[in-house]
């Protein structure tokens, strides 16, 4: 196996750096930061990135058909023109809880676009428990709403013949699966296939490789760790030189490596002078997969 490599391409700095998505109509890496309220873009050419700055913690992106990108921002699911830096509301959930916002969201293979919500943290992972629901929003602007009781709604992804859906609650420790129609949309039949274990600390973000396995940042546990979802087995260990790794996905130009984004939020000084890279976007190579393309929202 080949030697794997990390390292910080981007920022570091950003808040919550969260939503890794690979551009590959523009060979670039999407991201936000969170807390930042920007949607970034790094180029790997130029190695340089450009941020959109909103109004609004925004929490996820991810590609539109149609072009431009869509993004969770706030409770509001939106259109975000890049050049213009032109945002569209789309549509408004949990009106009735002013102190939710969205937090990760991910679009299905069918062009539908996962986001779920969550109450605003007092301190990072500190919040109002069960606040949060999953919701998807279809290419009709139309809004299904799956459950609710969510702590912390975060990683999401489908298996490769897209009969399973994967989800995180962090508060949860687990990750789970689902049964998964893509005609429908519909979810069920959830079970727990993974439960971190203490030092694997919170899971967050998540992606998926051409074999199937899932791939699980672990927020504060300062690594990525490769899963099996058949067997509950994990397979593989990445760690990072940080400890809030937020999410991950596979990208470049045949999607073998690997962008992991960090958060700085609740560092102190010291903390942050032992891991000055925190908050940063970093590269890892050598892992001798590949992962799937995003699919972009229909709508």
């Amino acid at each position: 196996m080949s030697s794997v490599g990390i390292e910080c391409v981007a920022g570091p700095g950003c808040g919550i750096a969260e939503s890794p998505v690979w551009d590959e109509r523009e060979g670039a890496l999407l991201y936000v930061d969170i807390t930042g309220r920007k949607v970034c873009r790094w180029s790997p050419g130029c190695g340089q990135s450009r941020a959109v700055p909103l109004d609004a913690p925004v929490s996820s992106v991810a590609l539109r058909k149609s072009g431009g990108y869509v993004i969770t921002l706030g409770t509001r699911f939106a259109a975000l023109k890049w050049e213009e830096e032109l945002v569209t509301t789309i549509t408004q959930v949990d009106k009735d809880k002013p102190n939710n916002r969205f937090n990760d969201g991910k679009v299905d293979p069918a062009g539908r676009y996962f986001a779920g919500t969550m109450a605003e943290e007092t301190q990072p992972a500190v919040l109002e428990r069960h606040q949060g629901s999953l919701y998807t929003l279809l290419s009709d602007h139309s809004v299904v709403k799956h459950f609710d009781q969510v702590d912390i709604s975060n990683g999401l992804d489908w298996s490769l013949d897209h009969k399973t859906f994967f989800y995180i609650d962090s508060l949860s420790y687990s990750v789970d699966a689902f049964d998964y129609d893509l005609q429908t949309g519909k979810i069920g039949n959830r079970r727990s296939i993974y439960k971190l274990e203490k030092e694997e600390s919170i899971p967050d973000g998540m992606c998926i490789d051409t074999e199937g396995k899932l791939w699980v940042a672990c927020y504060d546990g300062g690594r990525v760790i490769r899963l099996d979802p058949e067997t509950g087995k994990r397979l593989q260990t990445v760690k990072l030189p940080v400890d809030k790794t937020t999410s991950c996905c596979f990208g470049g130009r045949d999607y073998s490596e690997m962008y992991v984004t960090t958060a700085s939020d609740g560092m102190d000084k010291e903390w942050l002078s032992r891991q000055p890279q925190a908050g940063g976007i970093f590269k890892i190579t050598g892992l001798g997969v590949k992962g799937v393309p995003p699919y972009p929202f229909a709508g």
